[in-house]
């Protein structure tokens, strides 16, 4: 995620296990949900803030290496298209295991998994930068996008255990705050280090900044209070994921998410190569700059809810489509300005239709809604994997114009997907007028 994507991804797919009141939580009655927490009681401040550097230290070690891949493949001597597996096995990791994570945080908690996810991330973390091959690297970090899983499948569920109904939305827009300054922080910190020290001292740094913020985390994240066991029952998850991918909105929703990241991975995987390449010719420190465009995506993402308000779901969705699809055409360009110009719409386009995607999940779903969200996140870091991969192969093969190409299918994807919607909803209308 990237960051603010990874952010925007777990906050709002976070919604759906909210619950509207405090008997919505397992164990937690509405005699006693006072015992709570809410701004300016005891432990609120601790909790927030633990989880913000829990998501500091996620996003930061999830896309360490994507800033650095011009280097990276300039000493293991391959071309982006195999570079580009570093940052793919990490989010494909997450991408496999953050529905299992789900699963096994009902069982032994929440605080429990994401510890021991954080604490498996930044042990890795610390051998990342002695990766002897390319082959190293890549499986060093896939395991690593794996033990991650555990964090947005297990923190919003501990904020809606933990925390009072009226004061979720802040707790939560905290933790997405994190995961937007990890996401955008590792990659400009590795941008700036890399210049001077290579690659392998930039994530080192990663991981030593992931080593504080994960003791921190531990030290402060209070101890639940409202957490009820549950039992592992393979065949009730089972079947709440077969239900969820035999609803036909579900199933496209899962797409669209897909699809923009993979506009996004691609983009975000090769920009570096772009910049640093003829007519550019860009310094890694100001390369790894690029990324404050996530700024943008920040601010698109909250504004994702008013836009779904004036032009609808369907709506929203194309608007955000065309608004990527415009910023790719700018990309082509060899100036910097106008290429600058495509990434801020690239940017913003990407954000706003994920918001819409992933918050359109959290409503469709009336039953097993945690399990619908890990599944749109689980879709929407496949489609990560695939973009860093796809967008790196059609660079090598054909320039930057090949990844645009690939940028651009993907959206002429959500658009197809949205039109069909659009036309099944039309007809579920006939339908119920006649």
């Amino acid at each position: 995620m990237s960051p603010a994507s990874t952010g925007a991804s777990t906050a709002v797919g976070a919604v759906a296990t909210v619950p509207s009141s405090a008997s919505a939580v397992p164990g937690v009655s509405r005699a006693d949900s006072d015992s709570r927490m809410a701004p300016g009681g005891p432990g609120y401040r601790r909790m927030s803030f633990a989880l913000f550097l829990a998501g500091v230290a996620t996003f930061a070690l999830l896309y360490s290496t994507q800033a650095l891949l011009p280097l990276i493949s300039g000493e293991f001597g391959v071309a982006a298209s195999e570079a580009s597996w570093t940052v793919a096995a990490a989010t494909g990791g997450l991408a496999l295991f953050v529905l299992p994570m789900s699963a096994l945080s009902e069982r032994y908690g929440r605080r429990a998994v994401m510890t021991a996810s954080l604490a498996v991330a930044v042990g890795v973390a610390l051998l990342v930068p002695f990766a002897p091959s390319l082959g190293w690297l890549v499986v060093l970090r896939g395991v690593q996008g794996a033990a991650l899983a555990g964090l947005p499948a297990s923190a919003t569920a501990y904020l809606a255990e933990e925390v009072r109904p009226r004061a979720l939305v802040t707790a939560i827009g905290l933790f997405v705050a994190g995961n937007s300054v990890g996401g955008m922080s590792g990659r400009v910190i590795t941008g700036w280090v890399a210049q001077e020290w290579g690659w392998r001292v930039a994530v080192g740094a990663i991981g030593v900044l992931a080593v504080a913020c994960a003791v921190a985390f531990r030290l402060l994240l209070p101890t639940p209070r409202h957490f009820t066991p549950g039992s592992l029952r393979p065949r009730v998850l089972a079947r709440t994921v077969r239900d969820h991918l035999s609803n036909p909105l579900l199933c496209r929703l899962y797409a669209i998410g897909a699809l923009f990241m993979t506009v996004f991975g691609g983009v975000y995987t090769v920009i570096g190569y772009r910049l640093t390449e003829a007519p550019f010719s860009l310094p890694q420190g100001i390369v790894g700059s690029i990324f404050l465009v996530y700024l943008v995506g920040t601010v698109s993402a909250s504004t994702a809810g008013r836009l779904v308000g004036t032009l609808g779901r369907r709506g929203a969705l194309y608007l955000a489509g065309g608004t990527t699809a415009t910023g790719l055409l700018f990309s082509l360009a060899d100036t910097l300005p106008l290429v600058l110009l495509g990434l801020v719409l690239i940017t913003a386009g990407f954000f706003a239709g994920h918001a819409v995607a992933s918050s359109a999940v959290s409503k469709t779903a009336t039953t097993g809604r945690a399990q619908a969200s890990a599944l749109y996140q689980s879709a929407y870091y496949i489609g990560s994997s695939a973009g860093s991969t796809v967008g790196a192969i059609a660079f090598h093969a054909g320039g930057w114009a090949g990844t645009v190409g690939v940028g651009v299918l993907a959206v002429l994807g959500v658009v197809t997907i949205t039109v069909f919607g659009t036309r099944a909803a039309r007809r579920q209308t006939l339908l119920a007028a006649g």
